[in-house]
């Protein structure tokens, strides 16, 4: 069971027993086994990044153990300083089925806030509108690594990008308190797609959204970014020959899928197989039959057959670990692809 010793003393006693085997005994016994190349996760990787990986894995194995981190101390909100700006709550624009789904869930609309990055206005002002060939983009600002993302967004891409950083609300499940489930952090994306701040977050969800609902003054994007996007929460695509076995040892996000933690917080008061057959959750689950959404065993091959090759631009970095772009130290992949994806979106 996750979070088994998140109460003291035993948190207290794990954490500092977890530490002193780390430094003791995992760290000395990784650095002999990784020594050699062709022991190592990745032949191509070097003995720091081999570390760093396992690093990773023991710190997520550690905080499923324990408790979720908290979240860093609480800026100061004053936007000529921040780039801090407020988002309302937007319940009209809450429609369909996602309106269902919020009903069954207990989910209301809620005022939120968020931080830009990136070129003021004229008079030093963050959140206007933008002007024709700025690109826009959007992150949770409390996350791991937003700041490296953000700052290689605004150092590669074209055009004067600016990105909106969403302050949406986190799902939690027990032993926490139940809070949040779908659809709130798309409700959040929703009212920060629809302010004067052009910001979002869930592409997928909110882009499919605005993609099924008219909704007056709410365009489609013009491009969709996904970034090691998690689009199958019921962890259908398992078993020997499915990526998520034949890279266990080259990435560290394993814990994450497999305790059902964050699966049992999105549903919240949802059926459990609505993991695998909704496609609002899983939009790439094998059980999903919906056209369109690029389901079933189909990776970026059918996703071009889908919305046309002309319209995708699949970038894979070789050797690469999950969400590699937040990572100043994986490089020269991580700037590669920012180069890539810089080339891409001037296209758009």
């Amino acid at each position: 069971m996750p979070f088994t010793f998140r109460h003291q003393p035993y948190k207290g006693i794990v954490l500092v027993g977890s530490v002193l085997i780390l430094l003791i005994i995992r760290l000395p016994f990784w650095t002999l086994t990784n020594i050699i190349p062709s022991w190592r996760p990745r032949r191509s990787w070097s003995l720091r990044r081999s570390l760093i990986v396992h690093g990773w894995r023991a710190f997520l194995d550690i905080v499923y153990a324990t408790s979720l981190p908290e979240p860093p101390a609480e800026a100061v909100r004053t936007a000529p300083s921040s780039g801090f700006v407020s988002v309302d709550a937007a319940p009209d624009l809450v429609v369909g089925e996602i309106l269902e789904l919020a009903e069954l869930n207990h989910v209301k609309p809620v005022k939120t806030s968020g931080y830009w990055c990136g070129p003021r206005g004229p008079s030093g002002e963050v959140g206007y509108k933008a002007v024709p060939g700025q690109k826009m983009g959007s992150g949770h600002p409390s996350g791991l690594g937003m700041k490296t993302l953000f700052g290689g967004y605004l150092e590669h891409f074209p055009n004067t990008p600016r990105v909106f950083a969403l302050e949406y609300r986190i799902s939690s499940a027990p032993p926490f308190a139940s809070a949040n489930p779908f659809p709130a952090a798309l409700i959040d994306a929703l009212a920060g797609y629809h302010g004067d701040s052009a910001g979002g977050h869930l592409a997928l969800a909110l882009s499919r959204y605005l993609a099924l609902n008219d909704i007056p003054g709410l365009p489609t994007a013009r491009g969709l970014l996904l970034l090691s996007p998690a689009v199958d929460w019921a962890v259908t695509h398992n078993g020997a020959a499915s990526s998520m076995q034949r890279n266990t040892r080259s990435d560290f996000l394993g814990p994450v899928f497999s305790n059902g933690y964050s699966k049992a917080a999105f549903l919240g008061h949802l059926p459990e197989d609505a993991a695998a057959t909704n496609a609002w959750i899983s939009p790439a689950s094998l059980k999903l039959e919906t056209p369109g959404l690029f389901a079933g065993s189909r990776q970026h091959a059918s996703i071009k057959a889908d919305v046309g090759s002309g319209e995708v631009k699949y970038i894979e970095g070789p050797d690469a670990v999950h969400d590699f772009l937040l990572m100043d130290w994986h490089e020269p992949e991580r700037t590669n692809a920012l180069k890539e994806i810089a080339e891409w979106i001037g296209g758009l």
